[in-house]
């Protein structure tokens, strides 16, 4: 997939995701000897990235797979975002999320109406009770990466940062399932290889060893 893809997508989130703004970090350019740039999705609706893949993944569903709903699993973000797109599309949507998950995260993916369902102790328990639920009632799985529709939708979050920082270079992203690195890579495509896309990922709660 490449920039084409994230460009269909990024006409589906038209009205829907927000164009989040860049800003400085004096603190971060001070370490890093040059400029930086924050991509504010903190500011997105849902408070993540996360609604642009969900939406896009499920909007491209067809009228007889809404008609059987969607079900997810995560411990907050996805959540948020399934619960949001599934509102937004007049879809029924259960959620899979793990005992310890953060209250306000749970509470907020009621708000937008899913059903959520606690258990286990990971996001990959929640994963397996996600899989059976869909195979049970036939609900469409909404998998929080492993989708082009929901890598494509991720992908928008790249696409908005070269227009709005059109001499970026190297372009950091946190990796957890890998939805987001593998959009920025398809947003850049063959028309940018002078970006690079480094992946991070926090030092005490590293998805990968």
């Amino acid at each position: 997939m490449g920039p084409e893809d994230v460009a269909g997508a990024a006409a589906l989130l038209e009205g829907v995701a927000t164009r989040t703004p860049v800003d400085g970090s004096r603190a971060l350019e001070e370490i890093a000897g040059g400029p930086v740039h924050l991509k504010c999705e903190n500011l997105q609706r849902s408070g993540s990235f996360k609604i642009r893949g969900a939406y896009v993944r499920m909007a491209r569903m067809s009228g007889p797979e809404r008609a059987r709903g969607v079900v997810a699993a995560s411990a907050g973000n996805h959540a948020q975002g399934v619960a949001l797109a599934a509102r937004m599309l007049g879809m029924s949507a259960t959620v899979y999320m793990p005992q310890g998950a953060a209250l306000p995260k749970v509470a907020a993916t009621e708000q937008y109406g899913a059903r959520v369902v606690l258990g286990g102790d990971t996001v990959d328990d929640a994963l397996v009770r996600a899989r059976e639920h869909a195979a049970s009632t036939g609900a469409e799985m909404i998998h929080p990466f492993d989708h082009r529709d929901v890598v494509a939708g991720q992908g928008t979050v790249v696409r908005e940062v070269l227009e709005q920082v059109p001499d970026v270079r190297t372009i950091l992203v946190p990796v957890g399932g890998g939805g987001l690195a593998a959009g920025a890579v398809a947003a850049l495509g063959a028309d940018h290889p002078d970006v690079e896309v480094v992946g991070v990922q926090a030092g005490g709660a590293a998805a990968w060893p």
